[in-house]
């Protein structure tokens, strides 16, 4: 009697074990992870940039630096811009600031930015009626600059597994470290 309640409460607990295990696993959803370096380096890539002001100057910009906003499931960009030209008597060096979203775009298999916000351009060499003038220009420079940018592109190999489980990127999560592209469901 007492060898057949052993063996039961062995059972249970061996099925109690399984079932907290796989209640573990369900609870994770699968997922990809992208560093922040990752993002850096592709960033990198498509700078430096030039935007021509015809007739009144150039503006070069720099690759960005990124920082992970992960409260507002967000990123910003840091980005060295000098400004030379006709309407300035001498190059002129300063900064750029913006955050943004991000999405998947499924159709090339990269994580883009989307709807950049405009935070500030500093000139601190020149007089404030030109930085005005710069800022008027602002932000059309920062969403040439960064809005629809790649900042990474997942291979086919990346996506190989996750395919044949049936399952495709989904949301993007900023986390600490970088980010998280969660894998869902396909549509039926």
């Amino acid at each position: 009697m007492q060898r057949r309640y052993l063996l039961v409460a062995s059972a249970r607990l061996v099925l109690v074990g399984a079932g907290a295990i796989a209640m573990t696993v369900q609870a994770q959803q699968p997922s990809y992870t992208v560093s922040a370096a990752q993002l850096q380096q592709a960033v990198a890539q498509r700078f430096p940039l030039r935007y021509p002001v015809p007739g009144l100057l150039d503006l070069d910009v720099q690759a960005p630096r990124l920082h992970l906003l992960p409260a507002q499931n967000r990123l910003a960009a840091d980005m060295a811009v000098e400004a030379a030209g006709p309407a300035l008597r001498r190059s002129h060096s300063g900064s750029i600031r913006v955050d943004f979203a991000l999405r998947y775009e499924a159709s090339d298999r990269t994580v883009r930015a989307v709807q950049l916000h405009f935070q500030n351009l500093q000139f601190p060499s020149l007089q404030p009626a030109v930085v005005e003038l710069l800022n008027t220009y602002g932000p059309a420079l920062a969403e040439q600059a960064l809005q629809e940018v790649v900042l990474h592109q997942l291979s086919p190999q990346d996506l190989a597994l996750p395919d044949t489980m049936g399952l495709q990127p989904g949301s993007i999560t900023v986390t600490d470290k970088g980010l998280v592209i969660a894998l869902v469901n396909k549509p039926l």
